[in-house]
């Protein structure tokens, strides 16, 4: 009997020792504007803590907020994490930043940081609607009330209407000191640094894990700037755009294909965009190619493609959010309007320069082929201009006419021609016949 007690004793010191040695705290920061490239990394920690059967993570947090949608995307990521979360707020938790810090089990304060101010306002600072604010009393009254604390105070971080009584009026928004926060049960303690965390916590002897943004979601981060977007919605247009006008598969169709999934790829992941978004846009350009190379002339299809596209291209750039911004929706607008104005005028730019220049010769059938193939070969084509033809093939610019009888291969001024159009002889530039649209105005 003495044996077995013995064995069980040194069982359990043995299995003691093991679970200390594999105690894991992860320590992740929320840092600066709170944008939807932060969702992916706080997932990210909270999937790798839990895998790793972590005893606890702790979110150092020091912000003034950000956006709604993500704030929310990170909140219920912590809340459904099966590991206990700690909000470390150093220096503050302000607007976004105080959802995020509400959603943690505990939450624990440096001297002097705050939380609060969470009302929903534009970039200008200007007040959003009451819908908006609707919305952002419920999330915080919830989350309060789910972390089991004072759902008045976290409503009243919204709205200036709620009255705490020592505290403020009808007149002001919630913003808590550290001291506050404790006093009216936001705050479970005050401490100055991690190594105070993990001794509050019983974790003083465990391993820190300290886990920061890697390069793939500071990447994706980096592509969900409107300024990028913008610039890859300009690469997508002008590319396929490019990409139409000449023969065969290039560096425009690549870069446009490349620009896609780049804008769709990191707007699925930061679950801005969704497969339908995708599937908008992959039937527009389906549309505009049929009317393009099958139906002749431009009508129902090529205006629905252009509707489905653009369509595609907005969803986007706003998420599936149940409440969208104003603000988002002003910037998306905004984003998508620059981007076709500009794309515009390169196209524009494109059509006029490049059938004159070097690198679209390079593009176009420059010289005949074989006489015996029904060809010319190579001659003075000066003799041809003013003469008119009419084409075999579209010309998207490059293709090919019979003039006079012979075939040729021509180029556009940079418009598209449909096959069987009567066309004149506009100028010949070297080895190349540059040919337009005939217009008999006789």
């Amino acid at each position: 009997m003495k044996l077995l007690q013995k064995i069980l004793f040194f069982l359990f010191v043995l299995l003691s020792t093991i679970l200390s040695q594999n105690n894991q705290v992860y320590v992740a920061k929320i840092e600066g504007d709170i944008d939807l490239g932060l969702a992916p990394y706080v997932k990210r920690v909270v999937s790798e803590a839990e895998n790793n059967k972590a005893t606890l993570i702790i979110f150092k947090i020091n912000t003034f907020g950000g956006r709604v949608d993500a704030a929310t995307q990170i909140k219920d990521a912590i809340l459904n994490s099966k590991v206990e979360t700690i909000a470390f707020i150093d220096k503050r938790a302000i607007s976004a930043g105080s959802l995020i810090a509400l959603s943690c089990n505990k939450i624990i304060m440096v001297p002097g940081a705050s939380i609060g101010a969470t009302t929903v306002v534009d970039q200008a600072g200007k007040k959003q609607a009451e819908k908006a604010q609707s919305y952002m009393r419920s999330e915080m009254r919830s989350t309060a009330e789910r972390t089991g604390r004072r759902t008045d105070i976290a409503e009243g971080m919204v709205d200036e209407r709620i009255e705490i009584e020592g505290l403020v009026d009808s007149t002001q928004l919630i913003t808590l000191t550290s001291k506050e926060s404790l006093e009216y049960g936001i705050a479970d303690t005050i401490l100055t640094n991690i190594i105070e965390v993990l001794e509050y916590s019983n974790n003083q002897n465990a391993e820190i894990i300290q886990l920061d943004i890697n390069w793939g979601e500071e990447f994706i981060r980096f592509i969900n700037n409107p300024i990028i977007t913008s610039i890859l919605m300009m690469i997508i247009m002008v590319g396929m755009f490019m990409e139409i006008k000449t023969p065969g598969w290039g560096f425009a169709g690549t870069a446009s294909l490349m620009a896609l999934a780049l804008f769709f790829g990191a707007g699925y992941i930061l679950e801005i965009a969704s497969i339908m978004d995708i599937l908008l846009f992959v039937a527009g350009v389906v549309l505009l190619l049929l009317e393009i190379f099958v139906i002749p002339g431009f009508g129902i299809f090529g205006i629905a493609g252009i509707i489905l596209i653009v369509a595609g291209l907005f969803m986007g750039l706003v998420s599936d959010f149940p409440l969208i911004e104003t603000d988002i929706l002003s910037i998306a607008i905004i984003q998508l309007a620059s981007s076709f104005v500009l794309s515009a005028i390169i196209i524009y730019f494109l059509a006029k320069t490049l059938p004159k220049s070097t690198m679209w010769n390079k593009l176009i059938l420059n010289k005949s082929i074989k006489e015996n193939s029904g060809y010319t070969s190579k001659k003075e084509y000066h003799d041809l201009v003013g003469k008119v033809g009419e084409t075999l093939t579209d010309l998207r610019p490059a293709g090919t006419a019979t003039i006079d009888g012979e075939r040729y291969d021509v180029v556009s001024q940079g418009d598209f021609i449909v096959k069987n159009t009567k066309i004149i002889v506009s100028k010949e530039e070297g080895s190349k016949i540059v040919v337009k649209v005939f217009e008999n105005n006789s």
